[in-house]
């Protein structure tokens, strides 16, 4: 799990899913909400809220585990909406790797 980046990208529906293959992960702000998208060991796709950790301190899921990055962009899991309804209201942001000091 990377850390969400200061400044976000600019980054349209038709561009995400390349995104999502080249980077495994992104995060995304969407009405007063923020969820980390990510890929689960190259596999399977996910979407986290950001403000609810489990007990190993990761965040929860809020989708289950889909095989394709389509499926997982087109599941209804936010609210009732897919990442894909939700883009052009989102913000996205680059998960970065913390500094090691």
């Amino acid at each position: 799990m990377g850390l969400k980046a200061a400044e976000p990208i600019d980054i349209t529906a038709e561009e995400l899913p390349t995104y999502l293959r080249m980077h495994h992960s992104v995060y995304m702000d969407v009405n007063g909400k923020s969820y980390y998208l990510t890929d689960v060991n190259d596999h399977y796709w996910r979407a986290q809220d950001t403000e609810k950790l489990n007990e190993k301190g990761h965040y929860c899921d809020v989708s289950e585990p889909l095989p394709t990055i389509d499926e997982f962009l087109s599941d209804p899991a936010i609210d009732g909406k897919s990442v894909m309804d939700l883009v052009e209201e989102a913000a996205f942001y680059p998960s970065v790797k913390p500094e090691v000091v």
